[in-house]
């Protein structure tokens, strides 16, 4: 007998029984408003046509999507070992907690790490290590080409693009909150400026994305005097035009309607209620000569900051073709930010999340080669993002190039994100990545703030700690043979090995 017909036969026994117990007791009529919507349920199930697993199996089918529904939770309690997460394993999250909460993060028993595992990375350390006293905990990095006027000098570590519609209010205060405790800076992702990005002071880096929110026409094109009026302002302390993210690259970004309240629709100057997809490129340009027409035009515009542009790396003579035009034209972005592909965000496709996209750590030598090949680099700062964690992430991405790093995902943490996997669907559990009242009430932004500022003071001083133990004071020292890869169990190779540098001005005669 199938269990639908079970479900049959086993209603009507028990109605049966029910009513004939009832002529005698009628206390057991009081037992229906248990079983009563159960089988109404039941019945539900065996007319409706749309699942086929509660149609077969009424009731009992929907402990399938109830198990479902809490898969994250119990991989994450119940099954994974601290290595084994994704997207971030618990070691890092138990270390991102840790840190922000201001608690011990030193680990007992060895590493749980497999090092003769191929991908197994390491820093050299010297037996000349410096000491406590040469250590710097808190570097800073100026960012500002020659033409650039008001320079602004940033932490080695600060807060990746993270919109106020994809986070909820009380996140974004807790963020720039803790910038402003911790001294560093927050992207305030394509979103555009809000009330909350500004309300503590904290610095910001102001993104301008393909949908131009916060500076756009009523037809969706950029418009220059209202990004005038917010460029000024002082809390803004460098732009970034953000051309493709890590996540989602040459898609666009991607807001639920579900999100799109009344207040961020009036943020970004379009209809609430409604899925908001940025286009994939800019309107703006659409050559290399015409980006750098446009960094100069924002440069103009917010008085001199410091302008500079994000891209996951994908065609890599698309980068050249920039290069070549920051040659001709004399005009050179302040800062390039390189998105990894393996970067996080709120809401992306499948297919683009995990596969298209260069890794952070390819596309961030390649970046760096091809800018010293056209002898660029002195010029122009690099920032790394995708998935920087700890202070070795921070010395590795350092290493292959970069000059300061972003970090998103880890901050969320430090938010207290429990990787719940509900960003996309307004359901965030602890009211980080949610436009729902009732759960984000439950993040107390003086607390969370506490614990932002928290985290970036801990990281840097273990990233100060490691780099020391190499022997190295100052960051800009951390060169690619300080970095070990294991390729196979009998092979280890420096990073210089696996992404060799080449000569500075040595691309330049590519240029007819």
């Amino acid at each position: 007998m199938k269990a639908r017909e079970k479900f049959i036969v086993i209603s009507v026994i028990l109605l049966l029984v029910i009513g004939v117990i009832s002529i005698n007791w009628k206390p057991i009529l009081w037992s229906l408003l248990l079983f009563g919507p159960l089988i109404l349920v039941g019945i539900y199930d065996i007319v409706q046509k749309k699942h086929a697993i509660i149609n077969n199996f009424p009731i009992i089918g929907h402990g399938r999507y109830l198990l479902e529904n809490i898969r994250p939770e119990i991989m994450q309690y119940f099954v994974e070992t601290d290595t084994e997460g994704r997207p971030i394993n618990r070691m890092f999250r138990s270390l991102v907690y840790q840190r922000a909460k201001n608690t011990n993060d030193t680990v007992p028993f060895g590493t749980q790490m497999d090092v003769y595992k191929a991908g197994y990375e390491w820093l050299d350390h010297s037996m000349y290590a410096c000491n406590d006293n040469d250590k710097n905990a808190h570097p800073r990095v100026i960012v500002g080409g020659e033409n650039c006027k008001k320079p602004y000098s940033a932490s080695l570590l600060n807060i990746s693009a993270m919109s106020f519609g994809s986070l909820s209010k009380n996140a974004i205060l807790a963020l720039n909150k803790g910038a402003k405790k911790g001294g560093f800076a927050h992207n305030t992702g394509e979103g555009g400026l809000s009330p909350y990005h500004l309300e503590n002071g904290g610095d910001l880096i102001w993104q301008i994305g393909t949908g131009y929110f916060g500076c756009r026409t009523k037809d969706g094109t950029f418009c220059e005097d209202t990004f005038a009026k917010k460029a000024i302002l002082e809390n803004v302390k460098m732009i970034e035009i953000k051309i493709s993210q890590g996540a989602k690259p040459g898609h666009g970004g991607i807001l639920p309607a579900i999100k799109n309240t009344k207040e961020i629709a009036s943020i970004r100057g379009v209809i609430a209620h409604t899925d908001v997809l940025s286009p994939p490129s800019h309107a703006a340009f659409s050559t290399a000569e015409e980006l750098m027409n446009f960094i100069q035009l924002l440069r103009e515009k917010s008085g001199g900051k410091p302008i500079g542009f994000k891209l996951c790396v994908g065609k890599k003579q698309e980068f050249i073709d920039l290069c070549k035009a920051m040659v001709l034209t004399g005009i050179k972005p302040d800062f390039i930010t390189v998105d990894g592909g393996e970067g996080g965000t709120g809401a992306a496709p499948v297919e683009f999340s995990n596969s298209i996209g260069m890794p952070l750590r390819d596309a961030l030598a390649f970046v760096y080669d091809i800018l010293v090949g056209f002898n660029l680099k002195k010029d122009i700062k690099i920032i790394a993002s995708g998935k920087i964690i700890s202070g070795f992430h921070i010395a590795r991405n350092i290493a292959l190039g970069a000059d300061m790093v972003n970090s998103a995902r880890a901050m969320m943490l430090s938010l207290g994100c429990i990787q719940a996997l509900q960003c996309n669907n307004n359901t965030c559990p602890v009211g980080v990545a949610t436009q729902n009242k009732s759960l984000m009430k439950g993040l107390n932004v003086d607390d969370k703030s506490e614990r932002v500022a928290n985290f970036h003071k801990e990281t840097l001083l273990s990233f100060s700690e490691l780099i020391a133990a190499t022997g190295v004071a100052n960051p800009a020292d951390l060169k690619r043979k300080h970095i070990n890869r294991r390729v196979n169990m009998n092979t280890v190779l420096k990073y210089d090995d696996i992404f060799p540098y080449i000569e500075e001005g040595s691309l330049l005669k590519t240029i007819s």
